[in-house]
């Protein structure tokens, strides 16, 4: 993990006693909320229906031990005994007292965490692969990339400021597991033929009222180069993006109007007058940062899973845990353990403080004190021997946090909708919670397969659900919650937009919907064919004519 040098603490401290300034100038009533509004946003605080809610950087989705035991700290002495991770990889905190916040702040500080940049219009918290470093078949560590970038862009003068809020998102393998396609910039590490690290740059992606796919720039951009090419688009994004229409500032907005090629011919001219100036990493730096990305010190085994192998035969709930939450590791011997956040009934992303402190534990005790937080908003244990996977998932299993789904259509992906988001236009939450309900039967789950459920409660799709194989959005119907399903859609790295299949369901029918959905895809599919793939062989039709057969 990367550890703060003098300036990156010195950053984050000074930080924290300008916003404690700040605070205590709005509650002396010397700032108005129309004056705070900005300042707070900048810290990650923002106003929500019933409370402030707090949101917090995991840089790249990686978390220490101690880090997350602070966490539960904060859910325990600040809020009210849990926390929410989010599709940024970050983690949120809905009931913090405004006059605490800037305590909260210097606690985060304290184990090298803050909230910067995790709100308005500049470049948010870089995301990556949740399996960085520990996938089989990875170019590069992408956190490497990740941190440099996280070091580049924070609080950098020229791009505080931007058109609109601006997401970056870094993968080191083929397998896209960051949704890199859909954000204003993707970042894939190859390496070419000559065996040299470079990059594909994708640009101009995007979810909210005008989903979109990015557009390859450079399919190879050299190494060195990264910092002053991501520069050059950052610069013509602020020159060239619209600031009179907050729904056409994203920089996905220009890409389109523009075009492709043109947006490209923009950035590359931009690119030619600086890309040999000093916007790139110091000589040295790129080094420096990898070294805190080493492999740990893992032990040399045989990678013979007998003892794995045997647990599984023994224990029939320990092997449907290890099918679907367990992935393979480039290390012999190891093994990646997914946690879902998912449980039946439960409300996905949700972790109380005794359950964070759990993983807390199993990290220290089982994965070189290291945890993951994934963009589908669950967590990772990157480091397990296979040896050591009965002993976590008994261990997952006490503390309600064994639930074996991940990818199947329980491990739900929803925002917090009009539950606490006054953005929001229809719930998220209960309805979630009634779909994992209704497919809790694990043989249906296995069943069905991978099927990628996502739910938002407004057109801003925090939720993500235009690159849900079945995606679910909330809208407003003279006052009632209506839903509009989609099919196809896909954020890996066959990056599609779902299609809306027919009129808005009311709330009442939409557990029904799910299921005729299901039930269609299962009559029709070719073989052991995926949702997804049997949505676009098929086409949406034969799941319109069954849902709306009455009407």
């Amino acid at each position: 993990m990367y550890l703060y040098d003098t300036i990156d603490q010195l950053l984050v401290d000074q930080r924290v006693e300008q916003f404690r300034d700040q605070v205590r100038r709005r509650m002396a009533g010397a700032l108005s909320e129309d004056e705070f509004k900005p300042l707070r946003l900048m810290n990650g605080l923002y106003l929500q229906l019933h409370a402030y809610m707090l949101r917090v950087a995991i840089p790249y989705g990686t978390l220490s031990s101690d880090q997350m035991r602070k966490l539960v700290h904060i859910a325990e002495v600040y809020d009210k005994g849990y926390g929410h991770f989010t599709t940024r990889q970050n983690i949120q905190f809905n009931w913090p007292k405004l006059e605490q916040t800037p305590d909260i702040l210097a606690e985060l500080a304290a184990v090298q965490m803050h909230a910067l940049q995790t709100s308005g219009s500049c470049i948010r918290n870089v995301t990556a692969d949740q399996y960085a470093g520990a996938a089989a078949g990875e170019v590069a560590d992408p956190r490497i990339v990740a941190e440099a970038i996280r070091q580049w862009s924070t609080l950098h003068p020229e791009f505080t400021f931007l058109p609109r809020k601006f997401k970056i998102a870094v993968t080191g393998s083929a397998r896209d597991r960051a949704a890199v396609r859909v954000h204003d910039i993707g970042i894939v590490i190859k390496r070419n033929d000559q065996g040299e690290i470079g990059y594909e740059i994708i640009v101009g992606g995007g979810l909210g009222r005008t989903p979109m796919i990015g557009v390859k720039l450079r399919e190879f951009l050299p190494e060195r180069y990264l910092l002053s090419y991501l520069e050059a688009v950052l610069r013509v994004y602020n020159q060239a993006g619209r600031r009179d229409n907050k729904y056409k500032a994203r920089i996905k907005i220009l890409v389109h109007e523009t075009g492709g090629e043109a947006f490209t011919s923009l950035v590359e001219a931009e690119w030619e007058q600086i890309r040999d100036s000093a916007v790139e990493l110091p000589v040295g730096e790129y080094a420096r940062i990898a070294e805190f990305f080493a492999p740990p010190p893992f032990e040399i085994l045989s990678g013979d899973d007998g003892d794995y192998a045997r647990d599984r035969l023994m224990d029939r709930d320990f092997a449907n845990w290890a099918r679907t939450n367990v992935a393979s590791h480039k290390q012999p011997g190891y093994a990646i353990v997914n946690i879902t956040l998912k449980p039946e009934g439960g409300i996905p992303g949700d972790a109380t403080s005794e359950q964070m402190d759990a993983v807390a534990t199993l990290a220290e005790q089982f994965s070189f004190s290291e945890i993951r937080v994934t963009h589908e908003q669950n967590l990772v244990l990157p480091y397990v021997r296979q040896a050591d996977l009965y002993a976590v998932w008994q261990t997952l299993k006490r503390n309600g946090l064994a639930t074996p789904n991940l990818g199947l259509i329980s491990d739900i992906i929803a925002c917090p909708g009009m539950d606490y988001c006054g953005l929001a236009t229809a719930r998220s939450i209960p309805l979630a919670q009634d779909i994992s309900k209704r497919f809790a039967d694990l043989e249906q789950q296995h069943h069905i397969g991978e099927l990628k459920l996502k739910i938002s409660g407004c057109i801003n799709a925090c939720g993500h659900h235009h690159v849900g194989h079945i995606g679910i959005l909330g809208v407003d119907k003279r006052g009632e919650e209506f839903y509009q399903i989609t099919l196809g859609g896909s954020a890996d790295e066959a990056p599609s937009i779902g299609k809306i299949v027919g009129p808005a369901v009311a709330y009442d029918k939409v557990v029904d919907a799910i299921e005729t959905l299901t039930d269609t895809y299962l009559a029709i599919r070719a073989g052991d064919e995926r949702f997804v793939d049997t949505v676009r062989r098929a086409g949406v039709d034969p799941f319109k004519e069954a849902l709306y057969a009455d009407h």
